[in-house]
């Protein structure tokens, strides 16, 4: 069996990964209980399930979710840093120069990484069942996605790719980077402006942690995913680099 993503697939990632995100959170009409009250009662035990400490292990619970999410959005402006941020957007693959600085060192798809974090933070905020199959769901949608970019860099590249693929994780990442640094500078203001849709995820969690107001996070996401077409409709406006 083929797992590679389709051409479909890949040039309208952005959109499937939307749909899983809905059908996460729309399950939140048959399963009413959420992830994170879940977690804060298996914390707290079954004899304390409804301790008055609850609502505060369960604010505790979002506060992680937030900085797991901050840490998707730092993972994907580190590696976005290397790569311009119209490749990293672009609906069609790439195959120019490997990348082979920055977290590229440590794991061959940061970029992947960042995303699943994204759906294990967010997942936090829909149901029980909701958040098996957004982060079930983002893990196998990204790995084929993964599979279809690295097998169309084995075919494309030659030895250099190969031993880079042989030498550094494609997930996990090692602690110690696999590779030397290149002396490639990375370009923080393409990077931060790429991923603002990140931040304004990881800010819309923030709010919701702190006032608990679905109102607010919904205000925050709605601007999120504003800037986010906006953006799209300018790069499409703008030559693409090369690569």
């Amino acid at each position: 069996m083929n797992f590679r993503a389709t051409e479909f697939e890949f040039r309208y990632r952005f959109w499937v990964i939307a749909g899983i995100f809905w059908l996460a959170f729309w399950l939140y009409f048959v399963d009413h209980k959420r992830a994170s009250v879940a977690l804060a009662q298996l914390i707290l035990g079954r004899a304390n399930a409804q301790s008055p400490r609850l609502d505060h292990y369960v604010t505790a619970v979002f506060a992680v979710g937030t900085l797991i999410v901050f840490l998707a959005a730092s993972m994907r402006t580190w590696a976005e840093a290397y790569l311009h941020s119209t490749i990293v957007h672009d609906a069609k693959l790439h195959a120019g120069s490997v990348v082979a600085d920055g977290p590229y060192r440590h794991l061959r798809n940061p970029l992947y990484l960042g995303t699943i974090l994204l759906s294990i933070g967010m997942g936090l905020l829909a149901s029980r069942s909701g958040f098996v199959v957004l982060v079930v769901g983002i893990i196998f949608f990204n790995y084929r996605l993964i599979l279809r970019e690295e097998g169309n860099l084995l075919q494309s590249q030659d030895e250099t790719y190969r031993r880079y693929f042989a030498a550094v994780p494609r997930l996990l990442p090692s602690l110690s980077p696999r590779l030397p640094a290149s002396g490639a500078k990375p370009n923080w203001r393409d990077a931060f402006s790429g991923e603002i849709f990140m931040w304004g995820l990881a800010a819309a969690m923030a709010v919701f942690t702190v006032t608990e107001r679905l109102l607010y996070f919904g205000t925050v996401f709605g601007i999120s995913f504003a800037i986010y077409f906006l953006q799209e409709f300018l790069r499409g406006r703008k030559p693409r680099p090369t690569a």
